[in-house]
């Protein structure tokens, strides 16, 4: 494309992104400025690939990540001194020689190395626009979450500049198209920290090579490759390691990353190769195909569930101006907002094929991040997928379920080398290498539950659809993770009770100078899931009945839940809570049987229900960014709305949301956006087993609006709406046979639908309250 006909084709490209207001009502996040920092910044991602997009005028950064380039390499991390030092750890534990024990289990059952491997930042792709002067007026930066296409526009001396950039899922490329009504030149940069990198300049084209770093004496294996190719309307030369441009009106530009990474146990792609055959398909297909697969994939997604809960003109202000505001009542839009964000960052960060989300979904700047940015499973990672099934991303779970599949394959090496036993485990943490062992120290990662707690999501993915051949193909799973326990739980000397010995209540400590205890609350509850799980699934698939009868006898002889003097639910098996070091400790690991599980419930265990409230009265609503987002959940539980909101309008403030709507632990944890997505949907509709309810924790604030796609267990989808806080319209749709009781709490009716049909109600239809 040349001369007139190129210049128009850029004018109209910059007239596409105006310098003017997003539409009234559009689900975008928009600012006045460039982003000044990472946290400003604004995130894509195909699942594999990311980048953050600052949009200053005169040097746009965009920070990659690929969600395969983690430090090390394959490693066993189990310590050779475990196995035999465990029944002194055990038996220093029922001696109540709690210190002790935590002593000999972090020296002796600590893995080798103690911490785990690190996810990386790729690099940036850096543009720069030499020559660019004159004020920068009408400036807007954008983030259309329907389109999941990131925008920049603005105009100086009168013409009107632009850039579009998307994640291909298809074509496995960042895209990105720069316009303007008048030429300019650009110089393309693409640039990384990463060890032994080397950028070769050549045509139209960048290449990166390079290779990971190694971390806690685990040697890095890994090769990774980048490729940039730049496409213009003007000239096109290398110099040195940049390519320049000169007289474009029009420049995409498309980018591949890979990495040599195949499986945990597999390091052996070509990444050059990988990057190469991207590049080709996608300027093959060509950047207005790419855009519209693009766009048509995630909405494809994405408009499954919409979501409105009234609108003022307080959501006409930018974004970082509505969080800044700090007042959810005036405008109950930025709820509407956060929730649709919560479920762009998923289709973002958790695609087939991908990585699970990370503690920062994809996307990370540093090499040495915050907890190095890997999977929590003592709450964080079951976090990012608890809006997955509820709010119509069944797809996105894909990765966990393979990452739970080979934790399944390594944690059978760790129980069987460190523990002697059948089955499988995952202690409180995992990486790319689907590392097992405890790590950290024994007050972090002595706790054996990860795997037991994983294989709940595995269920659930189950439950929502009811696909029987899906959990034919993870009963396996489930198998093993409820096999260790048979073999490992320990008989309470002092009650005759089945307990998890050595363990802890998740990064707590209690006030016998340890966190190293037996058979702390979450532990048992988690086990009470997990074994009614597995023994339903045996016998839904109509096999193993003598193990299915085996895990229900054990289940029986678990701990019971113990209510202490203070009215609380105890953390443990003793009546600690008063008096332990942190009262207001950031987990409520004891309230797992409120939310995410359902074994406590207000109307069928009133007493513990209570308690549990006692417990978050006591250990307080405001805390960090993940842990305010659980205990949204668990008011919605309780089915108190209008405290829910409160605390959602605390989580949606500054100081625990950054201006890019990222959750703020602080620093950066993207489970708070998912915990908080959840809660919202959790506060409109909750199922349990077969029970639905609807509106069971609706807000007085959010006293009209509508709900549509959210999905129920047993296969079901419920559209919602509502005025002066009364269901005016509900709709079930059946996607599988099934029967359930469905209404508001204490109004129930008996509904019986086969796959495909469906059921209209209003308030007025059901049975008066019980």
């Amino acid at each position: 494309m040349a001369g007139a006909a190129a210049a128009a084709a850029a004018s109209r490209l910059a007239g596409q992104a105006s310098a003017a207001s997003p539409a009234p009502g559009a689900s975008r996040l928009w600012y006045r400025q460039p982003a000044r920092e990472w946290i400003e910044a604004l995130p894509i991602g195909n699942g594999r690939l990311g980048a953050m997009i600052f949009g200053a005028a005169d040097q746009e950064r965009l920070q990659l990540n690929e969600d395969t380039l983690w430090t090390g390499g394959p490693y066993d991390p189990v310590n050779p001194q475990a196995l035999d030092a465990l029944p002194l750890v055990r038996r220093l534990v029922e001696q109540d020689r709690f210190a002790e024990a935590e002593a000999l289990a972090d020296a002796k059952l600590i893995g080798v190395p103690r911490t785990q491997m690190a996810y990386q930042s790729f690099g940036d792709l850096l543009l720069s626009f030499p020559g660019a002067s004159g004020e920068v007026q009408d400036y807007v930066r954008e983030l259309d979450l329907d389109s999941a296409l990131a925008r920049v526009a603005f105009t100086r001396d009168g013409a009107a500049q632009s850039r579009e950039m998307f994640a291909s899922p298809q074509g496995d490329v960042i895209a990105m198209r720069i316009a303007a009504q008048v030429p300019f030149d650009l110089d393309v940069v693409l640039a990384s920290e990463q060890p032994g990198m080397r950028v070769e300049a050549g045509g139209d084209t960048l290449l990166l090579t390079g290779h990971n770093a190694g971390r806690a004496g685990i040697d890095g294996v890994l090769q990774l490759a980048g490729r940039v190719r730049v496409q213009s309307d003007g000239t096109i030369a290398p110099h040195g390691d940049r390519l320049s441009l000169r007289g474009a009106t029009q420049v995409t530009l498309l980018l591949a990353m890979a990495t040599s990474f195949r499986r945990f146990d597999d390091t052996g792609a070509d990444p050059v190769a990988l990057v190469d055959a991207a590049i080709r398909q996608a300027s093959a297909i060509g950047y207005d195909d790419l855009r519209a697969d693009a766009v048509a994939e995630h909405r494809r997604l994405f408009r499954r569930v919409s979501l409105d809960l009234g609108r003022t003109a307080a959501a006409d202000r930018p974004t970082d101006a509505r969080i800044e505001a700090e007042d959810l009542q005036d405008d109950p839009d930025l709820a509407r907002l956060y929730f649709d964000y919560g479920r762009y960052l998923l289709i973002a960060s958790s695609r087939p094929g991908t990585q699970p989300a990370n503690l920062q979904g994809i996307w990370n700047a540093e090499n040495e991040p915050p907890w190095e940015s890997k999977y929590t499973v003592n709450i964080n990672t079951e976090m990012n997928y608890w809006p997955a099934e509820v709010t119509g991303l069944p797809e996105c779970v894909e990765p966990l379920v393979r990452m739970v599949r080979e934790l399944a394959v390594t944690g059978e090496h760790t129980a069987r080398t460190m523990y002697g036993v059948r089955g499988w485990v995952c202690h409180h943490n995992t990486d790319l290498w689907r590392a097992t062992a405890p790590i950290d120290g024994a007050q972090w990662g002595m706790w054996p539950t990860g795997g037991a707690w994983l294989c709940t999501h595995l269920w659930d993915h189950y439950d929502y659809s009811r696909d029987t051949d899906f959990l034919a193909g993870v009963y396996p799973v489930m198998r093993g993770a409820a096999l260790f326990f048979l073999d490992t739980l320990q008989t309470d000397p002092a009650t005759g009770y089945l307990v998890t010995n050595p363990s802890i209540s998740p990064e707590n400590r209690h006030p016998e100078g340890a966190a190293i205890c037996a058979g702390p609350a979450m532990d048992q509850q988690i086990l009470r899931d997990l074994f009614r799980q597995t023994a339903s699934a045996a016998q839904i698939l109509g096999i193993d009945a003598p193990f299915a009868a085996e895990i229900m006898q054990t289940r029986g002889r678990l701990a019971p839940d113990r209510i202490g003097a203070q009215g609380q639910l105890q953390e443990w098996r003793e009546d600690w809570d008063a008096s332990a070091p942190e009262p207001d400790h950031r987990h409520v690991s004891h309230l797992y049987a409120l939310f995410p599980s359902a074994q406590i419930d207000p109307a069928a265990t009133p007493a513990l229900a209570a308690a549990a409230r006692r417990s978050l009265e006591l250990r307080g609503d405001e805390s960090t960014g993940w842990a305010t987002a659980w205990r949204i959940n668990l008011r919605a539980r309780l089915r108190e709305g209008d405290r829910a909101h409160d605390v959602l309008a605390f989580l949606l403030g500054p100081g625990r949301t950054y201006p890019n709507m990222f959750d703020a632990h602080p620093p950066f944890q993207i489970d708070g956006n998912f915990g908080g997505t959840r809660a919202i949907a959790e506060m409109l509709m909750q199922s349990h087993r077969d029970t639905i309810l609807l509106l069971p924790a609706l807000p007085a604030a959010w006293s009209e609006g509508s709900v549509r796609g959210l999905r129920a267990r047993g296969g079901c989808r419920v559209d919602l709406a509502w005025r002066d806080g009364r269901i005016t319209d509900a709709v079930l749709n059946a996607d599988a046979d099934g029967a359930w009781q469905v209404g508001r709490p204490g109004r129930l009716m008996d509904v019986t639908l086969a796959k495909g049909q469906s059921l209209h109600f209003a308030e007025a239809d059901l049975p008066p309250e019980a």
